[in-house]
């Protein structure tokens, strides 16, 4: 079990909580705009979602071990990787090997969708697999599209793609929906990469932090909460959502502090780890109590 444990570290297991979250926001929306939902084809979209959540992940554990960043990461409970193949790098072929069959599961769940549903998938699908391929080795090296990458993927692409599949075409209601964890996962990412900055920079990374310091990153990531949870409303006054999913506006309770202390504290990671954890829930309870509000509606 120890060994199965190891050989799953670079799947980064508890953060990809963050995929089933995402996705029952994109079902409630199926389920609000058509009636019902077919649960035996919801649960493959998952496996297909959590396929490419992994995927991306151990491809990110194998490049960051390969380009001695693991080396030079401090490593928090919110970043710096698992750490699992600095400790054994006997296990980086296989960490790789997961990172190619996750993502040949995930473009396979997408041709049977395709293949079932029509064309309408592709694009997305075909976006999805780029921001895997793409993430750690190209996209990082970007300000702006490493800033807007994650929410792309655990948004539009997750939360639009579950509404395509299930139903075959685009709805605006998934759209608005979808731009909640946009903002939101923007920020779980941006706020992960203070405690990295310096070694991010020592291996060519050019995020925010890098290009622009703490201080404007803590600035972006007060404006980006500000937008998530201003979608919400706005999405329902425009006949987009239904009002319960203004549900999501519950985790203000702790999206306020956080935005708060994260603009106090941004030069201080020590004390910004409080506001890590508090992000990390942000971003799980708030699509589910929206997926809530909207099935309720």
């Amino acid at each position: 079990m120890r060994k199965l444990i190891r050989w799953l570290g670079p799947a980064r297991l508890p953060f990809l909580v963050l995929t089933p979250a995402c996705i029952v926001l994109g079902v409630a929306c199926v389920q609000w705009t058509q009636g019902r939902v077919n649960w035996p084809e919801a649960l493959l979209v998952l496996l297909g979602a959590v396929a490419a959540h992994i995927s991306v992940n151990a491809f990110n554990e194998y490049q960051d071990f390969h380009s001695g960043l693991d080396a030079l990461t401090q490593r928090t409970p919110f970043s710096g990787g698992s750490g699992v193949l600095p400790a054994h790098p006997e296990l980086a072929r296989s960490t790789l090997a997961m990172a190619i069959v996750c993502l040949g599961i995930s473009i396979g769940v997408g041709l049977y969708f395709v293949a079932l549903r029509g064309a309408a998938l592709l694009p997305l699908g075909m976006a999805g697999v780029a921001l895997v391929l793409a993430y750690t080795q190209w996209i990082t090296r970007h300000p702006l599209l490493c800033l807007f990458a994650p929410g792309l993927g655990f948004g539009p692409l997750m939360i639009l793609g579950t509404h395509v599949a299930l139903t075959g075409h685009y709805a605006a209601s998934a759209a608005a929906a979808s731009l909640v964890p946009f903002f939101l996962v923007n920020n779980l990412l941006l706020l992960n990469q203070f405690p990295d900055a310096d070694a991010d920079r020592r291996v060519g990374r050019r995020h925010i932090l890098v290009t622009s310091g703490p201080a404007v990153a803590a600035r972006w990531y007060g404006v980006l909460t500000v937008l998530a949870f201003a979608s919400m409303p706005l999405g329902v006054l425009l006949g987009l959502l239904p009002a319960g999913a203004l549900l999501g506006l519950l985790a203000l309770v702790l999206a306020w502090p956080t935005a708060r202390d994260v603009l106090a504290h941004a030069l201080d990671v020590e004390r910004l780890l409080p506001a890590m954890g508090r992000n990390v829930l942000i971003n799980l309870l708030t699509p589910v109590l929206m997926a809530i509000g909207i099935v309720m509606s």
